[in-house]
């Protein structure tokens, strides 16, 4: 409410009550002193659209709509209702009205630059770029000021980046926004960097690389001032899109001699000289090499110069820096790659890279600054590398566990390093059992010793020592892994709880806590882990999946729907930021950011994530709502759930963040481009699943909407028959569909611990639950066939469908055998978690659901056939009572269902007595400290608690005092009949 401008006029202090009203979220105030207002002036506009806004917010849409057309119609000119009526329909996310009321607004104040500017950005909105060129020129008539004329030119640009046909973007759209600036080039009235950014923009996407160049190199390329080196950068960048290597690689040469730690133009010099030897290129014999300087055309003038750099940086007094040394290294990499014979004249790589460490070893960016080079050694050089690191790095005298400690910050860095060093080359991983328990004291004290640095830091500063209580959890993931040992999982939650009430702002330790609880099956402790994570803007999707993954998975509903909700809340505001980021960059003329935050919004909206959020939001809250109180058509209903397709299937976009983990693992063991597309595979296979069961359940909605028809005329008038070949169609995309996913199911693939998780596709085929799912669908069809065929002449289809019925319950019994045993066990003092019988319960109730919506479809189908059949009876008086066998089959179906829910609920019931009873305390804690046994106790308390919650929030209930709502719905059934 803050942009409602400078008002002069009395009705300026009337208003501002209202406005204060809203502005405190006291709506219900806002709108009586809206009433009080109008009634006495009545045509004051702006006072009916707040109490509009104050009708929008307290969720009356309709009415604040029709009192906000109302004034709209007027054609209001004054700058409150306005402004007013462009908060709400932002509000109601209808911003092509905004243009209207602008339209309408300078049609009648045709010389107003405040109202074309709104106007413009209006447009802007909306993505109306044409209208924004129209009226980006308008506005420039008005006030002949060149952002408005640049605006235009935008414009254009994006109708380029936005047309489906290349062909008309490169031959008008573009040479039009190009030969509009050459005129404000020749009448030189260029005056800002912003402008100059732009006719680059245009020039590169013309492929006019030539031309740009010839921009950045002349006059108009001094007003490039905003970012360091961007002249520069950009002559880099168009030097090698012409393959101008000469250039490139002079340009590169002389930046590094002004700074040799600017690391962006070491690949461009190494590049370029690489290219040149590829054309076997010799600088002309008189004259200068090319028209940036010298040349260094062979590899034995590139290492002369990456030596000299070095020299330069060992004669300093002052602490040398890291680009020239790692340079070398890079420049050994790329020689080796290339097999060439001069990588012998940068000398033995273990010994550079113990200079290297030698020099920076006490900076934390040292691990990752080798890591990239540790291919360099021999796997017979792994242990003598990490015995000449051990040498240089200071520790004190060793104490009574045998440890020597670093006696101060640096020394502990460098001693850190060599730690994640022998992770990064294997060597962790090559010792036995007793050798990794014994590494992981060695860590836990190192971890201890080196909290007293950081006895005086601040709560959200991390602890010096960090990286060793994280590096012992990984040990601790290896033994777990390995042996299968669950003892390990508990002591490395321990280990990580400890460490974070030490360093509570550690997200390492939040993230790698949050996926061990999710993969022991509890997910009570993840929501308040991942709420204090406090992800911000795009972190919800790209992390997001580490939560939604495992939340209905392991039975908590009510943190399913929230954590659906963090994410989709993020995901609906993106089109409305992004909106206003583009008006933002418009306004301070930062164009070349404005494809950016159009090519986010789309990376946005056709990501996996969403997707799917998005998909099993919706059958939660229809699974949630699987009770007779509220039917299967009216939740659909509620939902305005449809039959049709959304999904950009063939734009989906896998924007998981599957790095997020901090790791050391050697190459073999990390995740590899195979595992990702692997993911990528399962997870879609996975939604296509999701989104074909939901589709089909609206379609099932719809079908039990239609009344039983006798003909296939009456049924095509009514648009019966096109439901029905819908609901064909989509049961035979999701057969298919269900054939490719077991083909990816029988592959068994394992990603690293620290990968992507699973997808829910393998447990969901092999619990059985997708294939009875897919088997009640299919019944419906058989269902259709018999309201058409009728009860006297379907004896072999009654038969077929109480066949139907029968397999179903089977497959249920099935089902719920997969969720029989204990969710956790103690055998030996040792406590046993398995997390794949909670999944399977929660299998078992979704597939119980669509069941019984299949069993309420078929009872609205048989309960007027026979009616039907009873009267036919009467009237011939026949004496016969017996009933038809699909009704007879329906009856034991349901009384089937009855038993199936009494065995769930007796389990469900028996497990909690049976987790309530296990005394956690009792557990002695084999080779742990106290310290250490509690907080291994205190996480096995969360995960007791969290598979308790899951118990509890099944949606068949337990407390005797109501019965389970399935069984309720099968009694409604039965009365049906």
């Amino acid at each position: 409410m803050a942009a409602r401008g400078h008002v002069q006029d009395p009705n300026d202090r009337r208003l501002r009550p209202i406005y204060d009203y809203l502005d405190n979220g006291n709506n219900k105030m806002a709108i009586q002193q809206a009433d009080k207002l109008l009634k006495k002036h009545k045509d004051l506009h702006c006072a009916k659209v707040l109490k509009a806004i104050g009708l929008q917010r307290t969720g009356k849409q309709d009415e604040a709509f029709t009192l906000a057309q109302e004034v709209a119609t007027l054609e209001p000119t004054d700058d409150n209702s306005l402004q007013a009526l462009t908060i709400l329909y932002r509000e109601m996310h209808r911003p092509e009205l905004v243009t209207k009321l602008y339209e309408a607004a300078v049609k009648k104040v045709p010389l107003s630059e405040e109202y074309h500017s709104h106007l413009f950005m209006a447009y802007a909105r909306v993505g109306e770029y044409k209208k924004m060129q129209q009226a980006g020129m308008a506005l420039y008539k008005i006030v002949p000021k060149n952002p408005y004329y640049f605006w235009s030119v935008m414009s254009l640009v994006m109708q380029a980046i936005s047309a489906q046909d290349e062909k008309l973007a490169q031959t008008m759209f573009l040479p039009l926004a190009e030969r509009m600036v050459e005129k404000m080039v020749k009448e030189e009235k260029i005056e800002a960097e912003a402008e100059v950014q732009l006719y680059f923009m245009i020039l590169e996407r013309l492929g006019k690389c030539v031309e740009a160049l010839e921009v950045i190199r002349g006059p108009l390329g001094d007003k490039l001032t905003s970012e360091l080196q961007s002249r520069e950068n950009k002559c880099m960048m168009l030097y090698q899109r012409l393959q101008r290597w000469p250039e490139c690689n002079a340009l590169a040469h002389k930046l590094l001699l002004k700074n040799p730690d600017d690391w962006q133009f070491y690949p461009s010099y190494f590049d370029s000289l690489f290219h040149l030897m590829d054309q076997s290129w010799s600088p002309p014999e008189e004259g200068e090499h090319c028209s940036e300087g010298l040349v260094h055309h062979t590899v034995a003038e590139v290492v002369r110069f990456v030596e000299e750099r070095i020299k330069c940086e060992d004669g300093k007094d002052s602490r040398s820096l890291r680009g020239p040394y790692l340079a070398r290294l890079e420049l050994m990499h790329r020689l080796r790659e290339r097999g060439c014979p001069e990588e012998s004249l940068l000398g033995d790589p273990l010994e550079l890279m113990v200079q290297f460490f030698g020099k920076f070893g006490d900076k934390p960016c040292c691990i990752t600054d080798l890591k990239i080079y540790l291919h360099l050694l021999s796997p017979e050089q792994h242990v003598q590398f990490i015995n000449h690191l051990s040498e240089a790095v200071p520790l004190g005298e060793q104490g009574e566990e045998g440890f020597a400690f670093p006696e101060d910050t640096k020394a502990l860095q460098r001693h850190l390093c060599v730690c994640q060093l022998s992770r990064a080359l294997g060597l962790h991983h090559s010792l036995d059992i007793d050798g990794k328990l014994r590494l992981i004291t060695e860590l836990k004290a190192h971890y201890r010793h080196g909290l007293k640095f950081g006895k005086h830091a601040l709560k959200t500063e991390l602890q010096f020592s960090d990286m060793y209580c994280l590096m012992a959890a990984h040990v601790y993931i290896d033994l777990w892994t390995e042996t299968g040992d669950e003892n390990m999982a508990w002591q490395c939650l321990g280990i990580l709880q400890e460490g974070l009430s030490h360093s509570s702002s550690n997200a390492q330790f939040k993230l790698l806590l949050l996926l061990l609880y999710c993969r022991l099956g509890a997910f009570e402790p993840v929501v308040d882990l991942y709420s204090s994570l406090d992800a911000k803007h795009v972190q919800h999707d790209t992390i997001g999946f580490l939560l939604t993954r495992y939340a209905e998975s392991l039975g908590q509903f009510a943190a399913a729907s929230q954590s659906c909700n963090f994410s989709l809340r993020f995901f609906h505001s993106n089109q409305k930021d992004t909106s206003e980021y583009i008006i933002q960059a418009y306004k301070y003329g930062a164009f070349e950011k404005i494809p950016e935050f159009i090519a986010l919004r789309n990376r946005l909206n056709q990501s996996l994530h969403f997707a799917q959020v998005r998909t099993e939001r919706m059958l939660l809250d229809l699974f949630l709502e699987a009770d007779i109180v509220l039917s299967l058509e009216e939740s659909v209903k509620a939902m305005s759930l449809s039959a049709e397709d959304d999904i950009p299937w063939d734009n989906m976009r896998d924007n998981r963040d599957l790095t997020v983990f901090t790791s050391w693992d050697p190459k073999e063991r990390q995740l590899t481009d195979e595992h990702r597309s692997q993911s990528l595979e399962e997870e879609s296979v996975w939604l296509r699943i999701r989104s074909l069961t939901l589709r089909l359940l609206a379609s099932l909605a719809a079908l039990g909407h239609t009344p039983s028809q006798q003909n296939s005329e009456i049924s095509n008038e009514n648009g019966v028959g096109d439901k029905t070949s819908v609901f064909s169609s989509l049961l035979s995309e999701l057969s298919q569909t269900l054939q490719t996913a077991a083909q990816i199911a029988e592959k068994h693939i394992q990603y690293p611990f620290l990968g992507p998780p699973s997808a829910r596709l393998a447990q969901a085929l092999s619990s059985g639950s997708c294939q009875c799912q897919a088997a009640a669908l299919q019944l419906s069809v058989h269902l259709q066939e018999l309201e058409t065929a009728g009860l006297d002449d379907s004896s072999e289809l009654q038969t077929q469908i109480c066949n139907g019925f029968k397999s179903l319950v089977v497959q249920l019994q099935e089902i719920l055998n997969k969720c029989k045993g204990d969710l956790l066990e103690m055998k030996e003092s040792t406590l046993k978690t398995w997390p794949s019988l909670l999944e399977n319960l929660i299998f078992f109730v979704e597939t119980v659901c669509i069941v019984l919506w299949m069993a309420s479809y078929c009872a609205k189908i048989l309960r007027p056939l026979k009616t039907s059949l009873q009267k036919k009876k009467k009237k011939k008086k026949d004496a016969n009572t017996a009933l038809p066998v699909v009704v007879c089959g329906f009856q034991e179906l349901t009384g089937s269902l009855q038993d199936l829910l009494n065995q769930a609920l007796e389990h469900i019931k028996g497990q909690e007595i049976g987790m309530t009873a296990l005394k956690l305390a009792g557990l002695t804690l084999e080779g742990c400290t106290q310290e250490e046994a509690s907080f291994t106790k205190a996480a096995m308390d969360k995960v007791q608690s969290s598979y308790l919650r899951s118990l509890q929030e099944s949606p068949i209930p337990r407390n005797t005092t109501r019965e389970p709502k399935q069984r309720h719905q099968l009694q409604h059934l039965l009365s049906l009949l």
